[in-house]
């Protein structure tokens, strides 16, 4: 199909903001520029939309060809959309940004355009320089993912299928960057209906007894939620 418009043309873009805990801290997936525009520096893995795709299609296809890892559909979140003016100095280009969360991810493998990629701290990639407006979506999903920790049952796709209170506490607890009290934590978690099913496993950290684990419960929405301002 071939469009034909008196206005001058607007191209679309999908970044992707891919969250994880690695190492005790907060990361996100970052790629180094080696197309012309902006080369060397730090951004998102993301580009431009095909004619034929639709977005998350872009957003999975870009992500695996700079980066080498492959995310299921259901695990992309669109946060916003950033189309100021003059963000880009190829043209008018709008970016529809992506979120998605999981764990144990692998060691990125860079492609494509991207002369590098890497995981880097939240905390560290938001004190750099980042190409385009990718500090802003960067804060725009990281916000996005603290918050949907309070009402949501995000923070299992941090952990593997099976977890203990404890591993689930540490997520909320590197997200949030604030310490939270473990029995208060484990009351709230369990008074979440359908947040999380025990599990006849028991896991054994080398000191005391072996722990309980659990699984996702099944519950998409926290009722009650566990909020931030009321943790100690």
């Amino acid at each position: 199909m071939t469009y034909e418009s008196e206005y001058p043309p607007v191209y679309v873009t999908v970044d992707v903001v891919l969250l994880t805990v690695r190492d005790d801290a907060l990361q996100v997936l970052l790629v180094e520029r080696g197309a012309r525009e902006q080369r060397g520096s730090l951004a998102l893995p993301g580009g431009f939309v095909r004619q034929e795709e639709d977005l998350p299609d872009a957003a999975r296809r870009e992500l695996r060809e700079e980066t080498g890892v492959d995310v299921e559909p259901a695990h992309l979140e669109q946060v916003a959309t950033f189309g100021a003016p003059y963000r880009d100095s190829r043209g008018r280009v709008v970016s529809v940004a992506y979120l998605a969360a999981l764990p144990a991810l692998p060691v990125p493998v860079a492609g494509t355009d991207a002369a590098a990629a890497r995981w880097e701290p939240v905390s560290a990639a938001l004190d750099e320089p980042l190409a385009f407006d990718h500090h802003a979506i960067l804060e725009a999903g990281v916000d996005r993912a603290r918050s949907k920790l309070e009402y949501t049952a995000l923070a299992t796709t941090f952990v593997g299928p099976t977890f203990t209170v404890a591993e689930l506490r540490h997520v909320y607890e590197v997200v949030w960057g604030r310490s939270l009290d473990p029995g208060n934590f484990h009351r709230k978690v369990l008074g979440s209906e359908g947040f999380v099913r025990r599990t006849a496993e028991q896991r054994s950290s080398g000191r005391g007894r072996p722990a309980a684990t659990y699984e996702h419960g099944g519950a998409t929405l926290l009722h009650p939620p566990i909020l931030r301002r009321a943790a100690p």
